[in-house]
């Protein structure tokens, strides 16, 4: 089971990234060269190709660099494409696909899912290597995200990962893997809090991922049960002005707190799934699940993970709150908080964060539009002066890269 950094510890990704220290026009220079490597193959080697993707995903992991970009991204995407089709080595096409990734959450080009859908669906699908399958699942969802794609065209992807997930992987040629599973499972959440209405699709997922929770690997099963938390989650939505208590199809009484029984601002619209005490029951199971098979730590995280889902699937208004807790509060640098009280801002964090690591507090604060579209973060500033790097002492501003206040706002009471 792959282990994932805790969402309350970004400060620890960050204290491990050496290259927070060097000065982004160093970056910027060392890209450029990257950048020309790259564009000009002839005469290249496999080992050199991997080299030269490492040192270009080192760098724009580091820090948002979008202007080295500018007018090189066709260049670019065409010798990503050339690396992921050729397959000459699984390190080169799975460095390739994060590069390509990488790419499209730093500068936005609009028609880059255009151009490359076809050929990761095409590696999906036919890739004998489980772990490019893996690569090419999550490039496919950051290239839909941020490179151009609609809603019509997230919705139909949608329908097409159920399918690969329905059928356990076998769909996607990876029957019964669960690493590719697992992805499968991710994407749909991530692509899924991108749909605004998914009424009729809610049934037939949910009924999925409630097969996928009797699966023995424990990342499909949260990832499916994060996923079951979402669809019941996004079946609510928030009251219109013309709206009152009294369309609502629970006791208005339960409503007057919105600590103890959530949002009361939200509206049922639909049933997430047509038995709801299917759902409770499997997801109960296994958020008390007792084995010996399992050990302390992963029996620990399905504990912990299926109470938060089961909270959610009794009272969707709750999102990630549990009891009088407002939901999960992120450490950004060492003064800053996020509150992450809802499924899908856990899902586009989480998806956001496995691609840039512990880059992705440097992205925001060096106006990564991209992420701050996808992940409006709301922020507490424990200082005027501003959040300190813990790279960097005091509150001293990090050479002009810090952005003016209003990016922060005070999270509501």
């Amino acid at each position: 089971m792959t282990r994932v950094p805790s969402i309350n510890s970004i400060d620890e990704l960050l204290a491990s990234d050496d290259f927070n220290e060097q000065a982004p026009d160093v970056l910027k220079h060392e890209l450029h060269g990257r950048i020309e490597e790259l564009t000009y193959r002839k005469g290249s080697s496999t080992a050199g190709r991997e080299e030269c993707l490492t040192q270009y995903i080192r760098i724009l992991n580091s820090h948002h660099i979008a202007d080295e970009l500018y007018g090189r991204v066709p260049d670019l995407t065409t010798a990503f494409s050339r690396s992921i089709k050729a397959e000459s080595s699984e390190k080169e096409t799975t460095l390739a696909l994060k590069a390509l990734e990488l790419t499209a959450i730093t500068i936005h080009e609009e028609r880059l899912y255009e151009q490359v859908s076809d050929m990761l669906r095409r590696t999906i699908t036919d890739s004998q290597s489980f772990k490019t399958k893996v690569a090419a699942l999550h490039c496919l969802g950051t290239c839909l995200s941020f490179g151009g794609a609609g809603e019509e065209e997230v919705t139909a992807s949608l329908n097409w990962i159920l399918e690969a997930i329905a059928s356990d992987g076998e769909y996607f040629g990876a029957a019964d893997n669960a690493e590719t599973v697992t992805a499968a499972l991710q994407l749909y959440g991530f692509l899924a809090t991108q749909v605004e209405d998914l009424e009729g699709e809610s049934e037939e997922a949910v009924a999925a991922f409630l097969e996928q929770l009797d699966s023995s690997n424990p990342d499909v099963q949260i990832a499916a049960g994060e996923n079951i938390a979402l669809l019941y989650e996004k079946s609510y939505t928030p009251r219109e002005e013309d709206e009152t208590t009294s369309d609502l199809d629970e006791n208005p009484e339960e409503l007057s707190s919105d600590d103890e029984f959530g949002d009361s601002n939200l509206i049922k619209r639909y049933n997430a799934y047509h038995n709801s005490n299917e759902v409770i029951d499997k997801v109960s199971e296994l958020a008390s699940l007792s084995t010996h098979k399992l050990n302390k730590r992963v029996k620990r995280q399905l504990h912990q993970s299926f109470s938060r889902i089961l909270t959610t699937v009794e009272n969707p208004r709750m999102g990630l709150r549990t009891n009088n807790r407002r939901g999960m509060r992120v450490r950004i640098y060492s003064s800053g908080e996020m509150d992450v009280d809802s499924w899908w801002k856990l899902m586009r964090l989480n998806a956001i964060r496995r691609l840039l690591a512990g880059g992705f507090v440097n992205h925001y604060f060096e106006g990564n539009k991209q992420v701050l579209e996808m992940l409006p973060i709301i922020m507490r500033e424990e200082a005027s002066s501003g959040m300190a790097s813990p790279k960097r002492g005091g509150n001293k501003p990090n050479k002009g890269r810090w952005r003016e206040n209003r990016r922060f706002l005070d999270v509501p009471e």
